[in-house]
């Protein structure tokens, strides 16, 4: 598996990886993000960003990188950062396929993006990330499994992962919703002439949402590598948005509340890579300090108060405006 890369990384930053969700399209969900990016969002502006994150995120020692079909154009300048530094040999990278970016480069679209899990879709958007990718691609991802998904039934599409499986490609999916943890055990149960089909899992883990631990955490022991993503609650966990117990957790720590929340989820023992969704490089600086806070049982037995029940912390979730 490609995620063997990072288990040799002695950086210790390894186990954070950087996602481009927020950078490759123009409008997207976290709160603060009117102040983070300029107001002129052109292609070539967020590429430039794009890269400057990468080059960051790079020379502080992060080597996963994830990106998606319906990341706007995410694929395309990660691939053209990839391409520019042949000698890179040692990240990872991980992508999605599933949802379709519909927003034509704008912030004020009705839908952002469609969902669409049938077979065909795979075959389309599979060869439009190998367009950009090649075989630089080293995890292929459904997009946002729920249990309803006709991603966890349907043969035919099993039978097409499978052989992308045999070819070296690491299959995976990830999850979103108040029912993350079945839609985790249901896809845990797929299997090709006997074998489990997917390798890895990302899924929404933070302080604020932790239903899915008990189904990740079962992930792990089967031998899933686990990808966490929205360790910040789409910014919600960051200043100035963050509660105010965890603004004086950080107080104590002498860090942003970012570094200190990224790293209540790194210390789960089944996290493989925990996500930073940073648009700037300032941002990517504090995340990758999650690295070395050391946090007390008092103070983890206070954030553990911030959870709230996933019905609501969807619902939530669901009403933030794109930005």
């Amino acid at each position: 598996m490609p995620f063997a890369r990072l288990a040799i990384a002695t950086t210790p930053t390894c186990h954070i990886g950087l996602g481009l969700a927020a950078v490759g399209r123009p409008g997207y969900i976290n709160l603060g993000r009117e102040a983070d990016l300029p107001s002129v969002r052109s292609v070539n502006v967020l590429r430039a960003r794009t890269h400057e994150l990468l080059d960051a995120a790079y020379a502080q020692g992060v080597r996963y990188f994830d990106v998606a079909r319906s990341y706007g154009r995410s694929e395309e300048f990660l691939a053209e950062w990839l391409n520019e530094r042949p000698d890179i040999d040692d990240v990872v990278v991980g992508s999605k396929w599933g949802y379709t970016y519909t927003a034509g480069w704008t912030i004020e679209a009705e839908h952002h993006e469609v969902k669409d899990h049938s077979a065909a879709t795979y075959e389309r958007q599979r060869a439009e990330t190998a367009e950009l990718l090649g075989d630089r691609l080293d995890l292929y991802q459904i997009h946002s499994v729920t249990p309803d998904s006709p991603a966890l039934t349907d043969k035919e599409l099993h039978a097409r992962l499978a052989e992308a499986a045999a070819a070296g490609i690491t299959v995976g999916f990830s999850t979103s919703g108040p029912a993350q943890a079945d839609a985790v055990r249901a896809a845990l149960a797929v299997t090709v002439e006997g074998e489990p089909l997917f390798r890895t899992v990302q899924s929404t883990y933070n302080m604020l949402e932790t239903s899915a631990a008990p189904a990740l955490a079962e992930a792990h022991d089967a031998g899933l590598t686990v990808i966490v993503k929205e360790g910040l609650g789409n910014g919600r966990l960051a200043d100035p948005n963050a509660p105010e117990e965890l603004k004086a957790v950080a107080a104590e720590a002498s860090l942003g509340t970012d570094a200190v929340a990224l790293a209540w989820v790194l210390r789960q023992p089944w996290a493989g890579v925990v996500l930073s969704g940073a648009v700037t490089a300032n941002q990517l600086a504090s995340n990758l300090h999650a690295a070395v806070v050391d946090l007390d049982d008092d103070q983890l037995a206070r954030l553990d108060g911030l959870v709230e029940g996933p019905q609501a912390y969807w619902e939530r979730r669901g009403r933030l405006p794109w930005h």
